[in-house]
């Protein structure tokens, strides 16, 4: 079965809403009338948001094709073996340091403005805060197929270190080039991965926000409940991060149950990133065991540095990584099943 009324804002939240775009604007604003409609005071957090971590991305990947091609072509050649050497460790090293060292990836990218929505109800100070992120974006790649992309990279990054030693220990072999073909796929995977705006989102992420408000709907107003939507979390958690480095007294002694995906298909999951009972609550009211660890990137992993405990709760399976960033993460396929029953264990935890 369907719940229309959530169905309804499901069609008005799931369209191409990437920061700085029309809808993203009109989508926040929609937002802000469904809060204050449920009796909700709503702030605006103001930040300036930039897209460098997407861009850092994709000269990430160019970098991995720089290292595999320019080793490629020292193994074979008269050089001493020690040069390909030298090329392949250094370049896997910077490569390696690259995500950790922001000084590489800060590039000349243009920002645009961006605002967070938090939403409190009159009464008590807020104990456990809601939250999801509701800017979208496209992309080439799926997330199954970008996380598929970095694997090669790293497969080929090691093959061109094995390719070096085998050419130092026993000369060069043509046939050995072949263990740097998957790192070549992969970088020219992710050097193309360009940021669209023709993503709906509807499980990336107006479920999280249907989430949020189905949660609120069913808790008594005088909870101590607050509701922080999120900005550009697509741009790499901006919105998380700006809010723990400009608000954090809001997060300070509190805990967040962060909601990022929420399909009818899969299983539930709770990623731990500050442990506390709620997040215990929450993960044995699904029925679930709380993970430490998955290669995604979620506001959950900003906040909880602000925040006295913090979860982030998704459902889905490899069909739902298939479809997200991508024109098929659409609300048509969507019955919200999975958004009532993550809601139902939520409420039942926080009562």
């Amino acid at each position: 079965m369907t719940d229309p009324p959530l169905h309804a804002l499901l069609d008005r939240l799931a369209v191409p809403r990437l920061v700085g775009s029309p809808n993203h604007t009109g989508v926040r604003e929609l937002l802000r009338a469904e809060l204050e409609r449920r009796g909700c005071v709503v702030m605006e957090h103001p930040f300036t948001a930039s897209p460098v971590r997407l861009v850092a991305a994709q000269v990430w990947g160019a970098g991995v094709g720089v290292v595999i091609f320019g080793t490629l072509l020292l193994a074979p050649s008269r050089l001493p073996a020690v040069w390909a050497a030298a090329w392949a460790c250094a370049g896997a090293a910077v490569l390696a340091a690259y995500p950790f060292l922001p000084l590489l990836w800060r590039l000349p990218v243009p920002t645009t403005p961006a605002t967070n929505l938090i939403g409190v109800r009159p009464g008590d100070r807020v104990r456990v805060w809601l939250a999801a992120h509701f800017d979208s974006k496209g992309q080439r790649l799926s997330m199954l197929s970008r996380l598929l992309a970095v694997a090669l990279c790293v497969g080929g990054l090691l093959g061109v270190v094995a390719i070096v030693g085998l050419r130092t220990a026993w000369g060069w072999r043509p046939l050995w080039g072949a263990l740097a073909i998957p790192g070549a796929i992969g970088a020219l995977l992710l050097a193309r991965c360009r940021t669209r705006d023709d993503s709906p989102g509807a499980v990336d992420n107006a479920t999280g926000v249907l989430t949020v408000l189905a949660v609120l709907d069913a808790l008594p107003a005088a909870s101590p409940v607050g509701v922080l939507f999120l900005d550009a979390e697509e741009f790499g958690l901006e919105g998380a991060r700006a809010l723990v480095r400009e608000r954090a007294n809001l997060l300070q002694g509190t805990a967040v149950v962060n909601f990022d995906g929420v399909d009818d298909r899969g299983g539930a999951v709770v990623l731990e990133h500050r442990r506390g009972p709620v997040g215990t609550a929450v993960a044995r009211a699904l029925g679930v065991r709380r993970s430490r660890f998955l290669p995604v990137l979620v506001d959950g992993l900003a906040l909880a540095k602000g925040a006295g405990e913090c979860v982030t709760v998704m459902r889905g399976d490899w069909g739902t990584a298939r479809i997200v960033h991508t024109g098929n993460d659409r609300p048509e396929r969507l019955t919200l099943a999975g958004v009532r029953e993550v809601a139902g264990a939520v409420v039942a935890a926080l009562r």
